[in-house]
This record gives structure tokens, sequence and C-alpha cells, in this order.
């Protein structure tokens, strides 16, 4: 796992999840699953607006465990079932791109975050990249609590 960022203010990882592609991209496709584990522990999610389609709109406020709210304004910029691309309006700025790939019934799930500014992400790097990995985590922990329903509910 890295712990810092690409000289270029890029974070990268990736997960194997044993569920098919169609699977994953249901858990971002639909928002009562995406709010369930977006974000790291602790974290829960009030969507305001979800578009999940290119050009779509994504404005939701994130709540600490301490309470302290964070809004967040993202746009969509791809939403297909290979790739979503999540564009951070708010501050920091950064694009988050997703990519899924089929690995012999299972799914590669690539995270690639990068910071519009190399100075932020670095001064993030201690929060990002355990925050990442937690979502990864609860992204797993829905999957298999909800059995990655069927891939025909993949659709949003």
């Amino acid at each position: 796992m890295p712990t810092q960022p690409s000289a270029d203010g890029v974070f990268t990882t990736s997960r194997l999840f044993p569920f098919t592609p169609a699977q994953v991209f249901a858990a971002f496709a639909h928002p009562e699953r995406l709010g369930a584990w977006w974000g790291p522990d602790g974290f829960s999610n009030t969507f305001e607006v979800f578009e999940f389609k290119p050009q779509g709109r994504w404005t939701f406020v994130m709540r600490g465990p301490d309470g302290t709210h964070y809004p967040n304004d993202c746009t969509f910029l791809e939403a297909s079932p290979q790739r979503i691309v999540i564009r951070h309006v708010t501050a920091p700025h950064f694009t988050l791109t997703i990519t899924l790939t089929e690995a012999d019934g299972q799914t590669r799930l690539d995270w690639r975050q990068a910071f519009d500014d190399p100075r932020v992400a670095t001064a993030a790097a201690p929060i990002v990249v355990p925050a990442n990995e937690q979502n990864l985590n609860r992204l797993q922990a829905v999957l298999l609590a909800t059995g990655a329903s069927s891939a025909s509910q993949a659709e949003p």
C-alpha cells in the first residue's frame, strides 16, 4: 500500500473482489448501496442529488464520527460498467477514476485519485491513504452483506 502520492499528486490502489464486475458496479450505481459504504470508517452519508450518468451531479454530506459535516459536490464524468470517473468539485479538487476489470470470475478494482495540486495530495496523504483502503474494505463488506445482489440489478 503506497503511503505517499506520486510526484504528480496521484494515489493508486487496487483490490480483487470475489464478485462479478456487474455486482461491483451495482454497489456504485445504487445510491442506497453507495451510501452504505462510501467514505472511511465511522462516516455516514446523506445524498442530496445522485445522477449516476455522464455529466450527472452527485451532491452529498459526509458525517464524521465526531458529528462534523463535510459537504461534497461532484460530477460523474463517466459512469459505465467498466469505468467510473468522479470529479470532486469542492476542495480539495481531484479526479477519481475507478476501473472494473473481470479477472477469472472476480473483479479487479483499480482506484486512481489524482489531485489537482500535488502539494495538497502530499499534505492529505496521512488521511487519504488509510481512508481509501477503508473505503474498499467497506465496499467489500457491503458486497458480502448483500450477497452482491444479482447482476440483473446492476442498472441504476
